[in-house]
């Protein structure tokens, strides 16, 4: 790779960033996993940047390679991934941020009981704000697979959410 393609790639990758890791979080439920998606994706990119010359969108491209990454890392098996100890680490709470924190944290947790797939769709059309035939494309997949898939997500959280509301509402 040439100085001038190692230098766009690093514009581009400096102005991507911050957007990457966002959408990363969403798929991914934690920011350590969220960068851990982002670098391998740029890991990825970068590889074949010279390559990518004819990619009209390259942001969606990322989001593509980092969905995919998502979905290689749920696949693993056990063994493969880091060791839970007994040793807790200190986790904010959610008093200790500002009051949208917990609706963050409560967001995260109905989230990560989707499957990667439903998680990126759910992030690309309602966090992200993309049309259904752009989600479809990015993923891969049949706009009606992006479909059913996001009822499918929707009506989970639906569930999820009441459910906890109504376990509020007993314990009040």
């Amino acid at each position: 790779m040439g100085t001038s393609d190692r230098e766009n790639f690093a514009a581009w990758a400096a102005a991507e960033l911050p957007g990457l890791r966002r959408f990363a979080y969403a798929v991914g439920g934690d920011w350590h996993r969220a960068d851990d998606l982002v670098q391998a994706a740029l890991e990825r990119m970068y590889v074949v940047w010279p390559k990518l010359g004819g990619v009209a969108d390259l942001g969606a491209y990322a989001r593509t390679v980092l969905v995919r990454q998502a979905a290689t890392e749920t696949r693993r098996a056990w063994w493969r991934r880091e060791r839970v100890t007994d040793v807790i680490p200190e986790t904010p709470s959610p008093a200790d941020g500002d009051g949208d924190s917990a609706a963050r944290l409560d967001l995260a947790r109905v989230l990560g009981g989707l499957s990667v797939k439903q998680r990126a769709i759910v992030v690309l059309r309602f966090v992200e704000d993309r049309p259904v035939r752009e989600v479809a494309e990015l993923l891969g997949v049949a706009e009606g697979t992006v479909k059913r898939q996001c009822h499918e997500a929707l009506a989970h959280l639906r569930r999820r959410l009441l459910a906890d509301a109504e376990l509020d509402l007993e314990e009040a």
